[in-house]
């Protein structure tokens, strides 16, 4: 009998309101966002109540769905008021949360009941056996830790009818399943609780400290060799949407709540095409080069597959020589169009010029580039450069264009 394939949610980070609008405007099915209390992102635009009512309400109107992360791992005292908050968040209209603190699952299901909650990658579910613990427990979903492979997913999925979601795309933590503590040693922030200092992401040397004698770089010496960090390589799971949908994953989780609307904007939109073209025709399915190089344009840092297929490799490592990559920046957003005189209104997000060759891009997968001829600015000045952040501007463009489609240029 021919397995059902399941469409799986396309699930974008959302670290303030516009982004969470932008992911959901570029094709994601769901959104994750961090409240004011119980997350792990406290240098996000976290949402206050408010915040979330008017995310909920554009979430509704466009079919889709907000998860709040409340995945702190809490000691005493961090969990007073909890229940008060998740039911609040029930009230509001959230779809589930997101927790890895038993005392905060049990907080949740014991006063907000009717409010889903999700297992967090930060509590390591790594076999079936857990994931049907997590649900005997009263949880819908669970969130995978990130050092599962395929074929143990494959297992699970046998073994267990939870939900299961999991990480294709971005950055990954050093440690095991995020729960790392060198940002508490090195910089006296609590990883765990919500302040992260990316400790892995430093550079550092090694050094020889000869008795009574001054510290020598032996990486450096008469050499080029750039210092070291401790972190890996970012995630992109775009080639391998297949073995994902065929092996049951319900959700694809899309990290970066601190990272740009044309991060968001671009990744969204390049899965939530992916998924739609396989569901549409799964055996004639394949992947498009237009939606690799596209994810290459917001690209950070190389990228690689995680632990799906093989154990990571010093090649996953963020050491040692690079590819070149093509860097792109986000200059602006259009906010309005005239269809008679084909001029556009556009609010600026970095420096551009006329004369530079920029590309537009839009929900759906719609791309085109032309070269900047002329601009106006507010008070309809003629303009060569738009260096002011946040200005309005008015250009001409060659094919029409919608609010809320981004521009980009080369570096």
């Amino acid at each position: 009998m021919k397995k059902e394939l399941i469409r799986p949610e396309v699930l974008a980070p959302a670290g303030t309101l516009e982004k969470l609008k932008t992911a959901i405007h570029y094709g994601a099915d769901a959104v994750y966002i961090g409240g004011e209390a119980y997350g792990l992102r406290s240098r996000a635009g976290n949402f206050t109540y408010d915040e979330m009512r008017e995310g909920v309400a554009y979430a509704k109107e466009h079919q889709a769905k907000v998860y709040v992360a409340a995945n702190m791992v809490t000691h005493e005292g961090d969990a007073a008021g909890a229940g008060a908050f998740f039911r609040e968040l029930r009230d509001i209209g959230i779809s589930a949360v997101i927790v890895s603190d038993p005392a905060l699952i049990e907080i949740c299901i014991t006063d907000a009941p009717g409010l889903p909650v999700h297992l967090s990658t930060q509590a390591s579910a790594t076999n079936y056996e857990t994931l049907n613990y997590w649900q005997d427990e009263g949880l819908e979903r669970v969130v995978l830790a990130r050092e599962v492979s395929m074929e143990e997913i494959a297992k699970m999925r046998e073994n267990t009818d939870v939900e299961i979601e999991a990480f294709i795309h971005g950055a990954m933590c050093i440690s095991y399943s995020g729960r790392c503590v060198l940002s508490n040693h090195m910089s006296k922030r609590d990883a765990n609780r919500g302040g992260c200092s990316q400790s892995c992401r430093w550079k550092y040397d090694l050094f020889d400290l000869p008795m009574a004698g001054e510290r020598r770089s032996l990486t450096s010496q008469g050499t080029e060799v750039e210092p070291f960090s401790m972190s890996s390589v970012d995630m992109a799971m775009i080639e391998h949407i297949p073995d994902l949908i065929q092996n049951g994953v319900n959700s694809f989780k899309i990290e970066g709540r601190m990272k740009s609307i044309h991060y968001v904007s671009t990744v969204s939109n390049v899965y939530k095409a992916a998924v739609d073209s396989y569901m549409a025709d799964p055996g004639n399915y394949i992947c498009k080069q237009e939606w690799i190089d596209e994810l290459w344009k917001v690209a950070q840092r190389e990228l690689a597959s995680g632990f799906y297929y093989q154990r990571p490799s010093e090649n996953e490592q963020l050491f040692g020589p690079r590819r070149k990559i093509p860097v792109y920046a986000f200059v602006g957003q259009v906010l309005a169009y005239n269809e008679q005189t084909k001029i556009a209104t556009v609010q600026q997000r970095n420096a551009f010029s006329v004369e530079d060759e920029v590309e537009f891009y839009g929900p759906g997968f719609k791309h085109f580039s032309q070269i900047i001829t002329s601009m106006r600015n507010e008070d309809n000045e003629v303009i060569d450069r738009a260096p002011n952040a946040m200005m309005t501007v008015y250009m001409p463009v060659s094919q029409p264009v919608s609010p809320g489609d981004m521009i980009r240029k080369k570096k």
